[in-house]
C-alpha cells in the first residue's frame, strides 16, 4: 500500500493532539484532547504520565479512524513534545514512580540556588548553554530521587529511567525497547553538555542523579524505533523538543532565521549556525533540530513562562468568558486597556528577567477599569513579554530582526498578532499552516524515511497567510513598552 502520510504527534502542556500531513504539507486530518492539570500546593504543577500517554494514543487512532487511513499508508510517526517536564518510571514494568513535574513547577527553585551556588551557576551555563532555573528537568530529578520513597536506591540500582515527554512516548510506543531522546531535548534537562554533545558527568554527580537513569542522545531525524500498537510497523522517525520543531517547520534552517510560538507559553528562537553561541542577555543557548549525519546547529532562545496560558486562566478561574475564542471580541470591545497592565508571572518571570521569585501583578486599576480593560491587557501582555525577548536578541546578534515568522493556537487571534507588529515595529507574518510545532515533527519524520527528498523541497513555495505591518507611532510604541516595564519591575519587587 502507498505510503502517503506522516502522523504527527504533539504532546503539549495542555492538551495532545495528532494530525496527519500528506505529501503536499497539508494537514488531512487533526484530532486534540485536553487531560488534567494537577496543582498539589502553590506553585507546583503535575501532569499524570498515564493521562499524557493515553490522550495522546487516543488522538493518534481517532485522527485515522476519522481520516480512513490504514496504518500501512503511514510512512513514519514524528514527535514533538512539552520540554522539559520530566517522567521518572520503573524499568522493568513502566510503572511512573511519581506524577511528572511539569516544566512550570516551582518547587526545585531553593535547591536550584543550593546546587548553583559559587560558581556553578556559571560553570552550568558554560557546559549547557541554560542559565540555571527550576524550569529545567535536573533539579526536577533530583526531587523525585530525593522525595519519593526508595527511588534513590533504585536509580542507583539500574531499575529507573528518567525521560522528557519524547522519551515516556517513545518508550510507551515501543513497549519498552527503546529507551532514547533527541539532542534538544536533552539539551534542556541542565545535565546534558552542548559543546561534547553528551551527558556531562560533572554535571550528574552534582545533581545527585545516576547515568543509568538517562536515555540514549540521537539526532532529531533518523529511525528511533517501529511501533506495533497503530497496525504493521510504522518507524518512528522524527523527535524534537516543540519549540525546536516549530523552527523547523517554519523553515528556519539558516542562521538569523527566527520564529516565535504562541502556546501555553511564548518561545522565541534563532538559529545561529552550527557553534554554540553565549547570550549577554538572558538568552539560553540550545540545540537545534539536526538530520542523522550533519554537523549539530544551535540556537539561541528566549522563553515566556506564560503566555497563551493566561488566557486559560481568565476563562477558567476567573471566568471572565466561556471560551478562549471570546477573549478576542472582549479585547476589542475597548480602545484601549485604560492604562491597564497585566504581568502573568504565576510561575515566575522568564527571560530575559529570569526571577524565580516575581508573582503576577496588575497595575493601573481604576474605578472605570472594566472586565475589558483586564482582558485586553493580559492579551496585550503576551505581545510585551514577546517584544522583550526580541529586544535581547537583537542586542545579542548585533542586528534587528527583519520580520517575524509565528506560530501557535493563539496566532488566530488577529488583535494579539496586529498588537505584536506594533509592540516590536516589525511585520508579522502568520502562516497558512499554522500548527508549525507538528509540521516540523512530520518535516524530520519525513525526512528519515525518504518522504520528502530534502529541505529545499520542504520549503519550496511556502507564502505566508497573512501579514501583519506596525500601525503605531514610535513615540506611542515607546510609552506602551514604558508603562510594560514599571508593571515588570513592580511583579520583580516581589522576591
Amino acid at each position: 500500500m502507498e505510503k502517503r502520510y506522516i502522523l504527527a504527534l504533539d504532546q503539549g502542556t495542555t492538551s495532545s493532539r495528532a494530525i496527519l500531513f500528506d505529501r503536499e504539507q497539508n494537514p488531512v486530518g487533526s484530532v486534540s484532547r485536553e487531560f488534567p492539570q494537577i496543582y498539589p500546593k502553590e506553585g507546583w504543577v503535575e501532569h499524570d504520565p498515564a493521562d499524557i500517554w493515553s490522550s495522546q494514543f487516543s488522538c493518534a487512532t481517532e485522527v485515522m479512524a476519522r481520516c480512513d487511513v490504514m496504518p500501512a499508508e503511514i510512512a513514519a510517526v514524528g514527535i514533538t513534545n512539552q520540554r522539559e517536564t520530566t517522567v521518572v518510571w520503573e524499568r522493568a514494568t513502566g510503572r511512573p514512580v511519581s506524577g511528572a513535574i511539569v516544566w512550570q513547577c516551582r518547587r526545585t527553585a531553593p535547591l536550584v540556588e543550593e546546587l548553583t551556588a559559587g560558581d556553578w551557576g556559571e560553570r552550568i551555563r558554560e557546559k549547557t548553554g541554560l542559565i540555571p532555573d527550576a524550569y529545567f528537568s535536573a533539579t526536577k530529578i533530583r526531587w523525585i530521587l530525593d522525595n519519593v520513597p526508595g527511588a534513590r536506591k533504585k536509580a542507583e540500582a539500574g531499575e529507573l529511567c528518567f525521560g522528557t515527554v519524547d522519551t515516556w512516548l517513545l518508550w510507551k510506543l515501543t513497549e519498552g525497547r527503546v529507551h532514547a531522546t533527541d539532542r534538544t531535548n536533552a539539551s534542556r534537562t541542565m545535565l546534558y553538555n552542548i559543546h561534547t554533545n553528551d551527558w556531562d558527568e560533572e554535571l550528574l554527580e552534582r545533581f545527585g542523579v545516576p547515568r543509568s537513569m538517562l536515555p540514549e542522545v540521537k539526532s532529531s531525524s533518523e529511525i528511533y524505533g517501529v511501533t506495533t500498537l497503530l497496525g504493521p510497523e510504522i518507524p518512528i522517525a522524527g523527535i524534537a523538543g516543540d519549540q525546536q520543531a516549530a523552527l523547523f517547520g517554519q523553515g528556519c534552517f539558516n542562521p538569523g532565521d527566527a520564529k516565535n510560538t504562541y502556546g501555553t507559553g511564548c518561545f522565541l528562537l534563532m538559529n545561529v549556525g552550527t557553534g554554540p553561541r553565549t547570550s549577554e542577555n538572558g538568552l539560553l543557548c540550545t540545540a537545534a533540530a539536526t538530520v542523522k549525519g550533519e554537523a549539530p546547529q544551535y540556537a539561541l532562545e528566549g522563553s515566556v513562562f506564560t503566555g497563551g496560558a493566561v488566557t486559560q486562566w481568565l476563562r477558567d478561574e476567573m471566568q471572565f468568558f466561556h471560551d478562549s475564542a471570546d477573549i478576542e471580541e472582549m479585547a476589542k470591545s475597548v480602545p484601549d486597556s485604560g492604562g491597564v497592565y497585566l504581568v502573568p508571572a504565576f510561575t515566575g518571570l522568564g527571560a530575559p528577567w529570569w526571577d524565580m521569585y516575581a508573582r503576577g501583578t496588575v497595575t493601573g486599576i481604576t474605578r472605570g477599569t472594566k472586565r475589558a480593560h483586564i482582558v485586553r491587557a493580559a492579551e496585550e501582555s503576551i505581545a510585551y513579554q514577546s517584544a522583550d525577548l526580541i529586544a535581547a536578541m537583537e542586542r545579542d546578534v548585533g542586528s534587528p530582526i527583519r520580520s517575524l515568522r509565528v506560530d501557535g493556537g493563539a496566532t488566530r487571534d488577529s488583535f494579539l498578532m496586529q498588537f505584536q507588529a506594533d509592540v516590536i515595529g516589525k511585520p508579522v507574518l502568520r502562516p497558512a499552516v499554522r500548527e508549525t510545532t507538528a509540521l516540523g515533527a512530520a518535516y524530520l519524520a519525513g525526512l528519515a524515511v525518504g518522504f520528502w527528498p530534502s529541505r529545499e523541497a520542504l520549503t519550496a513555495n511556502r507564502q505566508p497567510e497573512e501579514i501583519f505591518e506596525p500601525a503605531v507611532s514610535e513615540e506611542k510604541r515607546t510609552a506602551l513598552l514604558d508603562g510594560w516595564h514599571e508593571a515588570v519591575g513592580m511583579a520583580m519587587a516581589h522576591k
